[in-house]
């Protein structure tokens, strides 16, 4: 009979120090933690980022440059949030049924050495090229979001050499990577451009896979800059949001 006793307070004591507040004495879920349901932040593994807002004002100058203009080249050295910033403005437009669809395209250059034959479909072939576009819109959408979404088509990654001769109406357009195209290649990407679609050109001409007489990124910066409709957004080093250390080397190298 003692011992009957004793386990009942040993349970009522159980529940009141692990399953209840002083406050509410509400049973909580989790054991252990401060979680109650009126918390607005969930304890849930959130893997994507809902919100961009911009780390510089270079980035700031480039999101607000996308909103106000049709077609938009970013330039900047590396870690400054150029794709990632793009395919942002791309979800976002999407989310807000500006457009039907996103297109994102980039050239398939090996970086200074020949990776060989790559067995398999056209897709399964282009897919270690365009792997940063799956990060970028990995970073922006949920994983089951992303994969219903090019299941149905809104998103379309398609490499720069199967571009020719299309017109991207009501779309929004990505080109990364643009300083591994030629000038014949960026003139005939830009001329893709159609009604109600938007255009970000993003590379860094200084980290060229081509010869530098080759690459017609800075070319048609260059040429592009003076014109009122279209923005060129030139980043440095006070952008770059990866480790320190980029922009320490960058000054170097």
């Amino acid at each position: 009979m003692g011992k009957r006793i004793v386990k009942r307070r040993q349970r009522a004591e159980f529940n009141t120090s692990h399953y209840q507040t002083e406050e509410t004495k509400v049973r909580a879920l989790f054991p252990g933690t401060n979680w109650s349901p009126d918390t607005k932040d969930p304890m849930r593994d959130q893997r994507f980022i809902k919100n961009v807002k911009p780390r510089s004002d270079g980035q700031a100058n480039l999101m607000k440059s996308i909103d106000d203009h049709n077609l938009v080249l970013a330039l900047g050295p590396a870690g400054t949030g150029k794709t990632f910033l793009a395919v942002a403005k791309g979800v976002e437009a999407l989310e807000a049924g500006s457009v039907s669809r996103i297109v994102l395209s980039r050239p398939a250059v090996e970086a200074g050495e020949s990776i060989g034959f790559l067995p398999g479909a056209m897709e399964e072939k282009l897919a270690p090229y365009l792997r940063p576009l799956y990060d970028a819109l990995a970073d922006r959408l949920s994983p089951k979001k992303l994969k219903a979404m090019m299941a149905e088509g809104l998103i379309e990654i398609a490499p720069i050499g199967y571009m020719r001769g299309r017109t991207l109406n009501n779309a929004f357009v990505v080109v990364d990577e643009a300083q591994n195209c030629t000038y014949g290649q960026l003139k005939m990407l830009l001329t893709r451009l159609g009604w109600n679609s938007t255009m970000v050109v993003t590379g860094d001409p200084a980290q060229t896979d081509l010869l530098p007489e080759m690459s017609g990124l800075a070319q048609i910066a260059d040429k592009m800059e003076p014109l009122d409709d279209i923005a060129v957004c030139r980043l440095a080093a006070e952008d770059i949001v990866r480790h320190p250390l980029v922009a320490t080397m960058l000054t170097v190298l």
